[in-house]
C-alpha cells in the first residue's frame, strides 16, 4: 500500500530555500555587486535547462552558459533574494551545511537534477569533491526526509549519496517529483520499479 505524499516537488510552491538543492550538490553561492549568484556546472544540457526551469519558477533570473572546459553552467543573476541563503550555507569561505537543515522537496528535485543519476535500481545525489565536510551532514539531512543514504567515493572516486532498497527509491521518487521535461531526463530520473 502506497502512503500519500504531503511532502512532493509536484505539490509544493517554489521558494528561494529550494536553491539549497543546489549548494547541496557542487553548486556555488558567490557575493557580487547587486547580490549573491548561485551557479552550477553540470554534465549535460537537459540539466542546465531543467534548472533554468525550476529557478525562473522561484522568480529568479538565470543565464545558461559554458564553462571555459565546455561544460554547461546554470547560474542566476546576482539578486539581494540569495544573501540569505549564501550565509546559511557558509563558514567564513567554505561550504557549510545549516545545523539541522531538512532538504524541501524541490531542493531534493534540484540536486537530483542537477547531479542525480541511476544505478541500476539505486539512485546516486552527486556531492561536491571539494567540500568533503558536508558530506556526513548532507547524509544526515536527508535521513531527516525519510531516505537514508550511504555515502560512496569518499576516498579517490566521485563522492555521491547512494539512496538503495526499493522502498527508500521509491519514497525519493515521490518527493523530486515527476521526470522534468526535457530530452534525455528520463534515463537519469529516478525510478521507483
Amino acid at each position: 500500500m502506497s502512503q500519500l505524499a504531503f511532502f512532493s516537488a509536484d505539490t509544493d510552491d517554489p521558494s528561494i530555500a529550494d536553491v539549497a538543492g543546489l549548494l547541496a550538490g557542487t553548486g556555488q553561492a558567490v557575493p557580487m555587486s547587486g547580490g549573491t549568484r548561485v551557479s552550477v556546472v553540470v554534465d549535460a544540457d537537459w540539466r542546465a535547462r531543467a534548472l533554468a526551469d525550476e529557478l525562473e519558477a522561484i522568480g529568479l533570473a538565470v543565464e545558461i552558459t559554458h564553462s571555459e572546459e565546455g561544460s554547461p553552467v546554470a547560474r542566476t543573476a546576482p539578486t539581494p533574494l540569495l544573501d540569505g541563503l549564501r550565509a546559511q550555507w557558509s563558514s567564513g569561505a567554505v561550504k557549510a551545511v545549516p545545523p539541522g537543515w531538512t532538504p524541501t522537496a524541490r531542493a531534493l528535485r534540484q540536486w537530483a537534477i542537477a547531479s542525480g543519476r541511476r544505478d541500476g535500481d539505486k539512485y546516486l545525489l552527486g556531492l561536491d569533491p571539494h567540500a568533503a565536510d558536508t558530506h556526513p551532514a548532507l547524509a544526515t539531512a536527508l535521513m531527516r526526509v525519510g531516505v537514508a543514504p550511504i555515502l560512496t567515493g569518499a576516498r579517490g572516486g566521485a563522492p555521491e549519496l547512494r539512496i538503495a532498497g526499493k522502498r527508500r527509491v521509491a519514497r525519493f521518487v515521490e518527493m523530486v517529483g515527476a521526470t522534468p521535461d526535457r530530452p534525455g531526463a528520463a534515463e537519469f530520473w529516478p525510478s521507483a520499479q
